[in-house]
Formats: structure tokens, sequence, C-alpha cells
């Protein structure tokens, strides 16, 4: 019986040793993804915070925690397992999905844009879409559903990025990695969100902080700088946040087409980026991205220029006769 146990325990401690070797995988392969997706990462960094502004303190965090629960909501819930069965059952699909979403990323900045530019033409076009919000709390349900929808398409690039870092692997590795990216990236996603938007209450918490001392005026002098600093900086994070926005969804749909075969859009880019790379030799990589980047945000603001007047001619249309016949 002693000998039967022992082998017993020489087994368990061999499933215990592949399965940290499993996870060791696991972590090894998820770093690897979510550095390949830290790009989208940054940019729902500088989307998510404009959701936020103009409310009253006691409802920042409030709004950022229910915003984050439905980014996990969004990645666990919803894209992970369709991610999965998309790519296994129905890969071709993956490229127009994601293309759909690209669209509506795009047609969410040049929303914005066309705010900045012609309000009126802006009012007019959240008038037809019935999205004017009539109370405080209709307008908080209302910034969390767009942050939300917003982050759902961000969320979804990450996951195709995540599932593309580790084709290879079986389903059950896959389902780790997306789960463990996800939960990683809406923790340090809006843990730093939550940072940006109570840095100016930090600020106030330094500025009073008492004492003689070079550590107490120092920190007073920060809190000061952070107390002013703060509403340019959230208003030049929403515009990075716009910007992105734009230049995302123009890019995956210029990925998009170069997957069917489109590729004179993406290589007019690409051949625009090595040119000024190669005019400046010293900064080419900052300047090829720029450029790139630049190009792919044009492309995006016209596609979302085309799609706001389809949305109110077509989408808007279609989806108060939805809410109608639901209602009824």
């Amino acid at each position: 019986m002693s000998v039967g146990l022992l082998g017993l325990l020489d087994d368990i401690a061999a499933i215990a040793k592949i399965a940290a070797a499993s996870l060791d995988d696991v972590a090894a392969q998820a770093t690897k993804a979510g550095a390949k997706a830290a790009a989208v990462v940054i940019d729902d960094t500088a989307v998510t915070p404009r959701y936020v502004i103009g409310f009253s303190a006691d409802r920042e965090l409030p709004i950022v925690a229910k915003i984050a629960a439905g980014s996990l909501r969004n990645k666990l819930l919803f894209l992970l397992p369709v991610t999965l069965v998309v790519s296994y059952f129905f890969p071709r699909m993956l490229t127009p999905l994601l293309m759909l979403g690209g669209v509506y990323l795009c047609y969410e900045g040049a929303e914005k844009v066309l705010g900045i530019i012609a309000p009126h033409m802006a009012h007019e076009h959240e008038a037809q879409a019935d999205s004017v919000a009539t109370s405080a709390q209709a307008l908080e349900d209302e910034k969390v559903a767009g942050a939300i929808r917003t982050d759902f398409i961000l969320s979804a690039e990450i996951m195709a990025i995540t599932l593309g870092s580790v084709p290879d692997a079986g389903i059950s590795m896959q389902a780790f990695v997306l789960a463990l990216v996800g939960i990683g990236i809406t923790i340090a996603v809006y843990g730093v969100v939550a940072l940006i938007v109570k840095a100016d209450d930090i600020g106030v918490a330094l500025a009073r902080h008492d004492g003689s001392s070079w550590i107490a005026a120092a920190s007073r002098a920060s809190g000061r700088a952070l107390v002013l600093g703060m509403p340019a900086f959230l208003t030049f994070l929403g515009a990075v946040g716009t910007a992105a926005m734009i230049w995302v969804g123009g890019s995956i749909i210029i990925h998009g087409l170069e997957a069917y075969g489109l590729h004179a859009l993406g290589h007019a880019v690409a051949f625009a980026g090595e040119a000024a790379a190669h005019a400046l030799p010293s900064v080419g990589g900052a300047v090829k991205w720029i450029v790139e980047t630049f190009l792919s945000g044009i492309v995006g603001l016209l596609i979302g220029g085309i799609s706001i007047p389809m949305a109110g001619w077509i989408f808007v249309p279609a989806w108060k006769r939805l809410k109608g016949i639901l209602r009824r």
C-alpha cells in the first residue's frame, strides 16, 4: 500500500509540474500577445477619459467602474467565445467583422470632429439619432453606453491581435491567453484612466500639504501644477482619443482590404512612410510611423465622414423602427 501511495504521490507531482509549465507557457504567451496589442491599449486609454469629463467628482470613479465592468464583460462573455468560434468555424468572417468595427470607430471619431468644426450640424445629427439626454442620469447612462460600445470595438481588435499571436496553440491555451490578456489589459487601462480623472483631486490634496520643509513645499507646488494643468491635459487627451479612434479605424479597414487582395491603398500608405523614412534616416522609424498613422487617419476620417449621413439615412431610421417594434 505504501508503494502504491508513493506512486500516486509521484504521479501527482508529475501532473503538478506539467500544470506549472503550462501556466508559465500561458503567462509567456499572454505577455507576448499583450505587447503586440500595446498600440490599441494606448488608444483605449486615451479614448476613455473623454466619456468622464464634465461629471461631478463623486461620479467619476463610479462611471469608470461601470465602463471597466462593461469592458470586462465584453471581453470574457462575448468576445472571447465569439473570437474562438469564428476563428475555428468561420475564419473568413473575422476580417469583415473587424472592418465593420473599424467603420464604427471612424464614424465615432468623425462625429466628434464634426462637433468641433460644425456644432450646429452635430446637434442636428444627435437630434436625428434621438441621443439627446434629458437628465443627469440619462446623460451618464448614455456616456457609459457609448464608452462600452467604443471599448467593444477596441477590445475586439485586442482579442484578434492576441489570437493571432498564438495561432498554433490548442483551443484551451488560446482561451487561457485571451482571458489573461483581457483581464490584465482591462485592469491596466482602467487603473490608468481612474488615475487620470482623479489627478486634479490628488493635486488639491497635495496643494493642501502643511509644513515648512522642502518636501512640503515641493508637494504644494506639484499639487498646484496638477490642478492648473489637468484641464488642458484632459482636453489634449480627448483630442488624442478622437484621433486614435479615427487612426485605428482607418488602419483596420486598410489591413482588411489587403486581406481581400486589395493592396493599392495599403501599398500607397507604406510607400509614403518608407519615402519619409529615407528622407530623414536619423529619425526614420518615428517619421515612418507618423506618416503612416496620419494617412491611415485621413482614410479613417473620409470613411467616417461618409458614414455619418449613411447612419442618418439608413441605420438610425432602421434602429428607431426596431425599437418601435420591440416596445409593442
